[in-house]
């Protein structure tokens, strides 16, 4: 299935849409769903999407509002809605995938409330035989340059190998290199977790501090994303690879990084409710920076970066008073364990 296969992908975000570009590129017969039925006939009409403003897409690629068409006979389905929508759209879309479909899952995120990853949520709504072909794709890939055809590498885990490996020839290109592997909660892990610690890199360049201070917050975050992922089941080396430090340093230093740059409106003194009014997108570390806390509690996990994020953004505590918690709590060993 490496070659010339119907996939359909369902989210017309710059994410999706990149993915659907990638597909495109690579000879498949491509359908992006798309619940905004501008977005839709932008696409039709050649016009490209307003997400991924300035890329022209390929003629070949088509959108489509009717999720039951866009999904039916397709056997490569892949799942790029933001991460709150996932349980909604993919449970409607259940009884059209087919019962051999592979299933590749692009969201990042923790679903709120139930607390859950997106290959959880997906147990929840999608039968088991498409279940078995689940595999998650991520790593540092900023759609826009994707879009463009940057050389990127990403990771496709799966809960079958076979599964893993024929995800990998799907979407491998000259420019887009997929690694594969096993550790499927891991690689839901990174992407999720580190849009935290992204909105947390943010607040420090708005606070006006540097390299020094960034660096510190990208390594230690990555303690706390390890710490926690090995507590929820996760392979620590997972976290050494492109889904965990690929994926936090380019989220942490990118200018193309939503959770980054709502963290530095954030440092800069702004108001959230004010910052998310302005943006068309969704920064997934919003979210997830409550779904993290709880989490957290509930394994008994230290994350005080988590911590703290949570405060700033959902409690409004002062940036400053945040960092200066962060810098003044008791001092320890370097611990990894």
């Amino acid at each position: 299935m490496s070659e010339g296969v119907k996939a359909t992908v369902v989210g017309s975000g710059a994410w999706g849409t990149a993915l659907a570009l990638v597909l495109t590129q690579k000879g498949h017969d491509v359908t992006i769903w798309s619940f905004e039925e501008d977005v839709a006939a932008s696409i039709n009409a050649g016009e490209g999407n307003r997400y991924l403003d300035g890329v022209e897409l390929p003629a070949g690629l088509k959108a489509e509002t009717d999720l039951a068409r866009a999904i039916t006979g397709a056997s490569v389905v892949v799942s790029a809605t933001p991460s709150q929508f996932v349980r909604s759209v993919m449970g409607a879309a259940a009884e059209h995938i087919a019962p051999d479909a592979l299933l590749v899952s692009a969201s990042k995120g923790i679903e709120l409330g139930s607390l859950l990853r997106m290959d959880e949520v997906l147990d929840d709504v999608l039968p088991a035989s498409v279940m078995e072909r689940f595999c998650v794709l991520s790593g540092p890939s900023f759609a826009a340059e994707v879009a463009r055809g940057a050389p990127t590498a990403v990771v496709i885990a799966g809960r079958d190998e076979a599964a893993a490996v024929e995800a990998r020839d799907v979407f491998l290109t000259s420019s887009f290199r997929v690694y594969t592997g096993s550790d499927v909660i891991g690689v839901e892990l990174g992407g999720a977790l580190k849009n935290v610690v992204a909105l947390a890199a943010g607040v420090t360049a708005g606070l006006g501090y540097g390299h020094n201070t960034l660096a510190a917050l990208i390594t230690r975050g990555l303690a706390e994303i390890t710490r926690f992922g090995v507590a929820a089941g996760a392979d620590k080396a997972t976290f050494y690879g492109l889904a965990g430090i690929g994926d936090l340093v380019l989220t942490c230093t990118g200018s193309l990084s939503r959770n980054r740059t709502v963290g530095y409106r954030l440092g800069s003194g702004e108001k959230l409710a004010d910052i998310l009014a302005d943006m068309s997108a969704v920064a997934e570390g919003v979210k997830a920076a409550e779904a993290v806390r709880e989490m957290a509690r509930r394994h008994e996990v230290e994350m005080p970066i988590m911590e703290q994020m949570y405060l700033i953004v959902h409690e409004g505590k002062a940036p400053s008073e945040a960092l200066r918690a962060l810098m003044s709590r008791e001092p320890k060993a370097e611990d990894w364990s």
